[in-house]
Parts: C-alpha cells; structure tokens; sequence
C-alpha cells in the first residue's frame, strides 16, 4: 500500500504541475497504452465512465435505430441502456444457471433479421464462455462487444478480457477493482473502431486535425490526467491484488466445499484467471436470513439484484425491447448473493473467518 501512495502521489504531482490537467495530458495516452496493452489489445481510448464507452463502442460499430443488441438478462442497468440510448433494441437473452454468464445457446436462439452485435457480460469476475459465444457470432457474422467491466485482467484460456471481441468496454467506477472514481475504456485490435469511437468522445474532431475542425456529432467523453495518474498507479497493483483475492477466495471455497445448501458460482476451466470481482453463490433456504447473519457477523454482502434487467421500470412492459424466455435468471434473483471483493484482500485468517460466518449463516 505504502508503494501505491507513493506512485499515485508521484504522478498526482506532474499533473498538478502540468499546465493541462485535461484529456489531452501525457497520462493520458500513456494509460491508454498501458491497459491495452495489459489486456492484450493494440489500442485504448479512456472516458469519463464505463456507461458511454458502450455506448460509444455501439457507435462505432454503426448500431442504431431498428438494430437489436443481444444482452444478458442479468447485468447492470447499462449494458442495456446503451443499446437503448444509440436508438437500438436490447434483447434480452438468459444466463447459465451456475456461471451467471450469458448461455450462448440461448444467444443463438434470439438472433434474427435485425441482430447486430451481442454483449457478453464477464459477471462477477470469470470470463463468458467466449468459445462458443464466438462461434456463434462467426456463424451469423456479428460483432461482439464485451462487456468486461468486472474482468480487469481476467482470463479466457490464457487470452485476457477485451482482446477477444471487436470491441471491448471496462469500468473505473468506484466499486471496481480499479478505480478512479470514475472512468472507463474501449480496448479494440481494430484501429478503425477506436478512432471512430474517438470522434464521439472528442467531439467530432479526427486524429491529428485541427482543433476547431469537426466532422461529425460527438460530444465531450474524456477522461481527465488526474483519473488517469490514479489508474496507472491503480495498474501497477491489480496483479498482486488479483492474485491476493484469487487465494482467499480458493480458501474459503475450500474450506465450505461439503456444506449443503450453498452454491458458488462455477468457474470454468478456461476461466480459472479472474479478478473475483465478487464472490458468488447462491443458497437453497431463506436467502434473507442467510443475508441478515452474514451482515449481521460484520462481512459486506449484497442479496444478488432485486430483478432482472427486463424487469425494470424502464423495460417492464417489454417496451422498446424483446425478451426471451429467462427461468434461470429469474431464478437466481430469488436465491442469489455476493460478497464484493474487498473483503477477499486480507489475511489468512480473514479469509476463514468469512468462510466461518459463511457456514454459521446458512446453516442458522
């Protein structure tokens, strides 16, 4: 911790005594670089949050008004708000019942005429099934766009998130596991898609023209230096942290593996590297008093999302999108919880003490 204060104190200083404290800042371009090149991708482009950067990547990839986006219906609100915010109809596909990802036989089902592109969600911190979600995106010659805001530094059979799609979107919001308050990124091997993404961010200017030229309807999306100072600084640690929540996580499913009634979440082989983002599960009984004991022994823990995406007030009625038959995510917001990662960065002896209050709460 002493060395990250010392790195984000370092950097915090150039750009205080910089003279552009802006999105045009060497920071910048040299987080940009970093990350991409962390993920293993050629090229990033930072913004101000993970929202617009898909909204942003859909842009790019020339999605809008009478085009369908397949979504996973378990997600945050924004996965498919920025489907519906560039005038394009989310379609709302099921998960796997244990991995919580996007069950890509179910993707298959819901593509049609007007299918433009698929989001896979890599939920909690393990990768989607990108075998197959691919597979089937190549059969019908879609884009993917991942949706890899829990997956900084995650793994797909060796390959990171972000590089295996067209186009990829991460979060630095603050309940990452990078974070600088605020902020996002697209990561693409395809230049074409990050400078077309760029000209939304930076109001319709192209790279390497002028500043008062604009050649088509952007807006204002950049970062700014002193998010980016945070998040190189934030970068130099995301290793060791992701090892330190990989090993308390294995101790505590270790250590509850013979417990009946709880389920965590199944991780692939192929998925074995991942952030831990959350710790998942779900339990056979009262999830509410499972929920009430955990808390109430002083461990963070959050009893899954009340509904599925398609039953938010905004898409209740099943306006301006298309559902596809959901039962297991519609059932896992019945029985479903997670345990955020910060509190799997202790000791050993943290990591049994949960485990200890896990055990105590589902069988209370």
């Amino acid at each position: 911790m002493a060395c990250f204060r010392r790195a984000r104190t370092r950097t915090s200083d150039e750009v205080l005594s910089s003279d552009r404290w802006g999105g045009y800042h060497p920071f910048v371009a040299r987080f940009e670089q970093e990350f991409a090149a962390f993920q293993q991708c050629r090229f990033g482009l930072s913004a101000c949050n993970g929202t617009v950067t898909i909204e942003m990547a859909l842009e790019a990839l020339g999605i809008g008004v009478g085009d369908e986006v397949i979504v996973p219906a378990i997600s945050f609100i924004s996965t498919a708000t920025a489907v519906s915010r560039v005038g394009a109809t989310p379609v709302f596909v099921d998960i796997e019942p244990d991995t919580f990802n996007i069950d890509p036989e179910r993707i298959r089902e819901a593509i049609g005429t007007k299918t433009r592109a698929i989001i896979p969600v890599h939920f909690g911190g393990p990768m989607a099934d990108m075998d197959a979600i691919t597979a089937v995106a190549s059969a019908h010659g879609l884009p993917i766009l991942e949706d890899a805001a829990h997956a900084h530094g995650s793994e797909w059979n060796g390959t990171r998130a972000g590089s295996i799609g067209a186009i990829s979107s991460f979060s630095f919001q603050n309940g990452k596991v990078m974070t600088a308050g605020e902020g996002g990124i697209l990561l693409s091997n395809d230049e074409g898609l990050i400078d077309r993404a760029r000209e939304v961010l930076d109001q319709g200017r192209r790279k390497g023209e002028g500043w008062f030229f604009h050649y088509s309807l952007g807006t204002n999306y950049r970062i700014t230096a002193w998010q980016s100072a945070v998040l190189i600084a934030q970068l130099e640690r995301l290793p060791e942290q992701n090892a330190r929540r990989a090993r308390t996580a294995a101790i505590i499913r270790e250590r509850l593996r013979d417990l009946r009634g709880l389920h965590f979440q199944r991780v692939p082989d192929a998925a074995r590297v991942h952030t831990n983002y959350l710790l998942l599960g779900w339990v056979d009984g009262d999830r509410g008093a499972f929920h009430k004991n955990l808390t109430g022994a002083g461990f963070p823990c959050t009893p899954f999302y009340p509904h599925t995406l398609y039953q938010n007030p905004l898409y209740r009625e099943h306006k301006n999108c298309r559902v596809m038959p959901c039962p297991n995510a519609e059932a896992r917001i019945k029985d479903a919880f997670w345990v955020p990662h910060r509190a799997l960065l202790g000791t050993e002896d943290d990591a049994m003490a949960l485990a200890a209050a896990i055990r105590n709460s589902t069988l209370s």
